[in-house]
């Protein structure tokens, strides 16, 4: 069973994994001893499409294959046309993965294409790390993004209630989890259908007893904006990482608005400046999307000249491409070569400027939270702003607060010394 994308996707394949060794199967080692392959897809990029297509393509001879995922929503004429398989889902199956699977068993094909799924917060799970919890706070989203195809796997804003969510931490916390991450399609959109938000949501899980951090998930400008105050002064708690993923996607209000994104240049702005005053040090995370319909090259600049004023720490660049069944598909493209050319010099743009807001943290010392096993004798961990910090150690460090120092600034994480342990 192997899970691709976002950690949404992540968080989803963690329960079908749990469910499917609830009731008895035995999860394999490797492609050649599985009988079935269940496959958790993504689709929301082509390039990402192309690649997962490629590998239901290659499943070996006389294994059924059953595709669960976004990949069946959004492209399921593609999916029929071009891979044979026994069962189709959409995403999140939760505990009806356990019924498909034993239907293909019995030689029987499943096709099941919903997007309104919510499993329970009570299904068992096989964390992909330890340490982690991966927890969905909501499914879907209340946006309508011009290029967005996500929207038809996802569907429409669907929150989890207050007390499901605490006792799904609890339970994690019971069984050593350290760091939680609440997920969703746009994390500030949280509880809008059930008469709550995300601040009351977060203000609920610091007062939980135990040492643990919390990772607030992607939050749309928007729906962030109009709880700002809030927003901000929540985050003040010693509980929640001081990291914001805050998605931007060009730096130009007219592509904004094409983009059908319902916020302006100025409102991001404001938002980060928000945080920035009461935790200078906020590790500030954005996405931009290069090439975009219709983007023109004056466009594009303001991208670049809005990166070099945030100095974000954290720039997730991304190509467009036309996806299926959205407005941004019958709009005016622009060539391949212009979009190519205009994300690596996006990115080169991001990789200077995320390793100068890196190299600030040299001599800095603090407590680290280790989450991740790294390459030989080294071990990743994470400060009070979800800084990627390397420390190397014989011994097992997974899950232990550290005192260290830093040393050394990379573009990607940081090195550092214990101090103790």
């Amino acid at each position: 069973m192997r899970s691709f994308g976002c950690s949404t996707n992540f968080a989803d394949g963690e329960i079908i994994r749990g469910c499917l060794a609830k009731h008895g199967y035995r999860l394999a080692n490797d492609i050649i001893e599985a009988d079935i392959l269940v496959y958790n897809t993504c689709a929301v990029k082509t390039p990402t499409e192309n690649k997962i297509m490629e590998i239901l393509r290659a499943s070996p001879n006389g294994k059924k294959l059953v595709v669960t995922g976004c990949l069946p929503l959004i492209n399921f004429p593609r999916l029929r046309a071009e891979v044979k398989f026994e069962g189709a889902l959409g995403p999140a199956p939760g505990m009806s993965i356990v019924e498909a699977v034993r239907k293909v068993e019995r030689g029987k094909r499943v096709v099941d294409l919903r997007d309104d799924s919510m499993p329970s917060c009570t299904l068992p799970k096989m964390r992909r790390n330890q340490m982690i919890e991966i927890l969905p706070i909501s499914y879907g989203c209340l946006g309508e993004c011009a290029y967005c195809c996500v929207r038809f796997a996802r569907g429409k804003l669907r929150s989890y209630r207050v007390q499901e969510i605490l006792k799904r931490i609890q339970r994690a916390l019971q069984e050593g989890v350290k760091e939680v991450w609440l997920t969703a399609q746009d994390s500030a959109c949280y509880g809008r259908d059930i008469g709550t938000n995300l601040v009351a949501l977060l203000k609920r899980i610091v007062d939980l007893d135990g040492e643990f951090w919390v990772r607030a998930g992607m939050m749309n400008p928007n729906n962030a904006l109009d709880m700002l105050p809030e927003l901000v002064d929540v985050y003040k708690d010693e509980k929640i990482f001081k990291f914001l993923h805050l998605p931007i996607q060009s730096g130009d209000d007219e592509i904004l608005r094409l983009m059908n994104r319902a916020y302006s240049v100025k409102d991001f702005k404001k938002i980060v400046s928000a945080f920035r005053r009461e935790t200078p040090r906020m590790t500030i995370a954005t996405d931009f999307l290069c090439g975009f319909s219709s983007e023109s090259e004056q466009a594009f600049e303001r991208s670049l000249e809005l990166i070099e004023d945030i100095r974000p720490d954290v720039v997730n660049v991304s190509k467009f491409f036309v996806r299926p069944r959205t407005v941004a598909g019958r709009m005016k493209q622009i060539a391949v070569s212009t979009i190519k050319e205009r994300s690596a010099r996006m990115s080169e743009l991001a990789r200077r400027i995320a390793f100068e807001n890196n190299q600030k943290w040299v001599g800095w010392s603090g407590r680290i939270l280790v989450d991740e096993k790294g390459k030989n004798e080294s071990w990743i961990g994470r400060n009070y702003a979800y800084k990627p910090v390397v420390v190397r150690h014989r011994g097992n460090l997974l899950g232990k607060m550290l005192d260290v120092q830093i040393k050394n600034a990379f573009t990607t994480y940081l090195e550092a010394e214990m101090l103790s342990g």
